[in-house]
């Protein structure tokens, strides 16, 4: 449903997250390994996440990304989905049509639309900051 991208800056971001209610930054290299995710690629949509104004980086040595626990609040998973995949997963087809709508709807149109919304309110209604408590909790995982 999320592209490749998406999922990367997803992980990466819960646990800058969790590790920001500890105030640490965080280097690239260790972000990428404790995702289980490419370096080129992680730092391409964290870059990403700094331009949407979704992290802070700090360049030079002891720089890196961080996101402090007040914003890890404010910041939802729609936020984060919307820097990278645009809103393009609220529109898609469920059967990859690139015509499907209501008027020339696919065999999936009226229940993709419900799935879709589904996935609109659980996305607008989930911060960070309750996304990385179960990660520091050691509940869910990463990698």
């Amino acid at each position: 449903m999320f592209s490749k991208a998406c999922q990367y800056a997803i992980r990466a971001i819960t646990l800058l997250a969790m590790e920001g209610r500890k105030g640490r930054r965080m280097a690239l290299v260790e972000i990428a390994e404790r995702t289980g995710t490419p370096r080129a690629f992680t730092a391409k949509v964290l870059q990403q996440l700094v331009r949407a104004g979704l992290l802070d980086s700090v360049k030079g040595p002891g720089g890196g990304f961080d996101l402090p626990p007040q914003k890890a609040r404010q910041v939802t998973l729609s936020m984060v989905v919307k820097a990278i995949d645009n809103d393009d997963v609220y529109r898609g087809c469920g059967m990859g049509l690139p015509q499907c709508n209501a008027r020339k709807p696919c065999p999936l149109h009226e229940q993709f639309q419900h799935v879709r919304e589904n996935l609109r309110i659980m996305l607008e209604s989930t911060n960070l900051h309750d996304l990385s408590m179960d990660l520091e909790r050691g509940v869910t995982f990463l990698k």
